[in-house]
């Protein structure tokens, strides 16, 4: 980077600090797992299309399926994930209910 967009750059960051603004984090991630699920009924959670039980299933995971989080925020209870490479699905993206994922 030029000298000059670099002291531009460190003078803007400076400026924000001083007007009490606090600088932007990068979100690093959740992890979580299926749980929760009822043996004794479907034993799956639906990974869907959007947020929503009218969307369309995509996949359907069982206990334990490990998940990454796509995004800090949930969004009425679902969050955006994808399931985690070394199982079924890996790599698929969508929406699951929160109410059945656990932190690893």
């Amino acid at each position: 980077m030029k000298r000059r967009a670099l002291l531009t750059l460190l003078a803007a960051g400076a400026a924000c600090v001083a007007a009490g603004m606090t600088p932007a984090r990068a979100w690093d991630g959740e992890w979580f797992r299926v749980c929760r699920l009822n043996p004794y009924g479907d034993n799956y959670l639906s990974l869907r299309t959007c947020p929503s039980t009218r969307c369309r299933e995509i996949f359907r995971m069982g206990p334990g399926t490990r998940l990454a989080a796509l995004g800090p925020d949930d969004v009425r209870g679902w969050r955006k994930v994808e399931i985690e490479p070394g199982q079924p699905g890996a790599g698929l993206r969508g929406w699951a209910y929160g109410r059945y994922l656990c932190d690893r």
